[in-house]
C-alpha cells in the first residue's frame, strides 16, 4: 500500500526548510514528510528520523538503498520518541531547525494483519508499534488485567461511556473464562454482540462492516473508540507524546519550530495546552491559533487526514 503523508504542504510550509538546514522527525514511518525536507535542504541539510518499528524501517532502507541523499543526509533510528533527548545527544550533533511528530498509524501499519491495529482486517492481537523490544502486547491486557483497569482503559483512552466500557469489560471477563482472546476478529465479536445483540444476530454487522449504520444513521464504527484505547495503551502513546514535547523544546535552536499532527482529542489536548502553558511562561510562541486541518481535495485522496489536527509552535530566543 502507498505511503502518502498527512498534511505535506502544510508541514513544509510552518518548518520552511532552507539550504543546509537540519530537521528531526520524531515519526518516521514511510519517510513521506523527510522526503520532502530533504528536498528542501541541499546540499548539506540533515534529518534525524526515529521510527519505533524497526519493520518500517528496514522497508525504507531496502526501497532506498541505492538514493545517495539518504545515504549521506539521513539517519535513522529505531527508538521510542520519548527518549528524544538521549538519541540526540549520542547520534544527531547539528542545530536543529524543526522538529516533526506524526502521531497517526500510517497506512501500511494499518493494513498489515500480523500487527492487529484495523478491525477491517484480521490478524492478532498486538497492536505495538515496536515489536522487537515491546513485550506488553492487547491480548494480554484483554486475557489479563483486571476488569475495572479494562473499564479505565476504555473510558480514559477511548472516550467510551461507562456504561458501554462496563458492558464491554464484562463480556470480555466472560469470554476468558471460555478461551482466550488471540485474534482480532475475537474482540470484535465481543463489542459488537455485546452493544448491537440484534443486529449481530440478524447478522447485519460483521468484522468487514465498513460503514456502520444505527437507525438509519451513519456513526463511526463502535469498534474504533475501544481499538483505539488498546493501542494507546499498549504503546503509552499519551505518556510518550507528554515526555517529548518539552524534549524538543529543549533540543531546538532558537527560533526552530515544532510540528504536531494528532489525530484525536487526547492527543490535541495535551500539545494544544503544552503549547500554551510554554507561551505564557515566554518559552514558545504558538503559530497557529486553531489547528489546521486537511482541506477537502487531500480528505478524498487520503482517508487518514480526515481526522489530523495540526498545530505548530516556535521557539523562543
Amino acid at each position: 500500500m502507498e505511503h502518502k503523508p498527512v498534511l505535506l504542504r502544510e508541514v513544509i510550509e510552518y518548518l520552511d526548510p532552507k539550504s543546509n538546514q537540519n530537521f528531526i522527525d520524531c515519526t518516521f514511518g514511510g519517510g513521506g514528510h523527510t522526503t520532502e525536507i530533504l528536498s528542501k535542504t541541499t546540499p548539506g541539510g540533515r534529518v534525524l528520523g526515529i521510527e519505533a518499528s524497526g519493520e518500517s524501517l528496514e522497508k525504507f532502507k531496502i526501497q532506498n538503498s541505492k538514493s545517495k541523499i539518504f545515504k549521506d543526509r539521513l539517519i535513522l533510528i529505531n527508538d521510542n520518541f520519548r527518549n528524544l533527548r538521549n538519541i540526540y545527544a549520542n547520534s544527531f550533533h547539528y542545530p536543529v531547525s524543526g522538529i516533526l511528530l506524526d502521531l497517526g498509524l500510517s497506512s501500511m501499519e494499518l493494513a498489515d494483519e500480523s500487527r492487529g491495529f484495523g478491525f477491517l482486517t484480521d490478524g492478532p492481537l498486538d497492536m505495538r508499534f515496536d515489536q522487537k523490544h515491546q513485550d506488553l502486547t492487547a491480548g494480554e491486557i484483554l486475557n489479563k488485567y483486571p476488569l475495572e483497569n479494562l473499564v479505565k482503559i476504555f473510558c480514559d483512552y477511548g472516550e467510551v461511556p461507562r456504561s458501554q466500557a462496563r458492558l464491554v469489560s464484562e463480556a470480555i471477563g466472560q469470554e476468558r473464562k471460555i478461551r482466550s482472546l488471540r485474534t482480532v476478529a475475537d474482540f470484535l465479536r465481543v463489542v459488537l454482540k455485546t452493544l448491537y445483540p440484534r443486529a449481530w444476530e440478524r447478522g447485519e454487522i460483521t468484522g468487514e462492516t465498513k460503514n456502520f449504520y444505527h437507525h438509519r444513521r451513519k456513526i463511526n464504527h463502535p469498534a474504533t473508540q475501544f481499538f483505539q484505547a488498546l493501542r494507546i495503551a499498549v504503546n503509552d502513546e499519551l505518556g510518550s507524546l507528554r515526555e517529548v514535547l518539552p524534549a524538543a523544546e529543549e533540543v531546538l535552536a532558537p527560533k526552530g519550530r515544532i510540528v504536531v499532527i494528532s489525530f484525536h482529542s487526547l492527543e490535541d489536548r495535551i500539545v494544544k495546552n503544552f503549547f500554551r502553558d510554554e507561551a505564557k511562561a515566554g518559552r514558545l510562541k504558538i503559530l497557529t491559533k486553531k489547528p489546521l486541518v486537511a482541506d477537502e481535495a487531500e480528505r478524498q485522496e487520503n482517508p487518514r487526514s480526515r481526522s489530523a489536527k495540526l498545530r505548530v509552535a516556535e521557539k523562543v530566543n
